[in-house]
């Protein structure tokens, strides 16, 4: 996982050098460490947990959160047009997003002190407030919803309705880790609201493009032709 080799990394090297000497290039840490070919990773904390456990359960989940933002934010950028206060917010979050994999990776109820500081999450809840602030800010110009959307409306509002299922299966990960105390409650409460978000930026950069929006249509049910009873001989 690369957040686990980054965090190596780290404790390896304090810093990371970006010099092209060959002197330097011979020194590089690399980007596999080998640690975890016996199935087990490390967390911030420095204990080391089966690959399988529920906490990198979460971790990877909200990898995969960043990684579809990443790539809904480019679709975003090659669209242009009426979202480009969009792409920054995007790139935001996607920062934040690796500060909840540090709180992630601190477990709340064995961490140090000043490890539980260090990696606390929106304890003002204003990075919640920011998220209902853009959301406001794009319902005013969006329809009122009156049935059920599909996934639709170009490549950028699809791939952003991607990245809010990928949102609402994190929250399903932390959740448990919350209720336990073992990550702050505001990171869930913060995807939950991130889901909201990007439902709307969905609906938003569809509008954007022109492109209308697919409704939800109760398909109807095959008709089943009647045949007539076998007589007997």
């Amino acid at each position: 996982m690369l957040f686990n080799s980054l965090l190596s990394t780290a404790k390896r090297v304090g810093t990371c050098s970006f010099s092209t000497s060959p002197r330097m290039l011979a020194g590089r840490p690399k980007i596999y460490t080998k640690t975890g070919d016996k199935g087990t990773s490390s967390l911030f904390t420095g204990e080391r947990r089966p690959k399988d456990d529920v906490v990198f359960d979460a971790l990877g989940t909200n990898d995969e959160l960043s990684s579809s933002i990443g790539l809904a934010r480019e679709y975003c950028l090659d669209q242009g047009e009426g979202v480009q206060g969009m792409i920054s917010q995007l790139e935001q979050i996607q920062c934040l997003l690796q500060d909840i994999g540090s709180n992630i990776a601190t477990p709340r109820d064995l961490a140090t002190a000043p490890r539980l500081a260090r990696t606390e999450f929106d304890s003002d809840g204003q990075h919640v407030q920011d998220l209902e602030n853009w959301i406001d800010t794009m319902d005013q110009e969006l329809p009122p919803l009156t049935s059920f959307i599909l996934p639709s409306g170009g490549k950028a509002a699809a791939a952003l309705h991607v990245a809010r299922s990928v949102s609402r299966r994190t929250e399903r990960r932390v959740v448990p880790l919350a209720q336990e105390q073992r990550v702050d409650n505001s990171v869930a409460i913060y995807l939950n609201r991130l889901s909201d978000y990007l439902f709307t930026c969905g609906r938003y950069a569809a509008m954007k493009a022109g492109r209308q929006e697919v409704l939800y249509k109760k398909p109807r049910a095959p008709r089943t032709k009647k045949t007539a009873p076998a007589l007997e001989d």
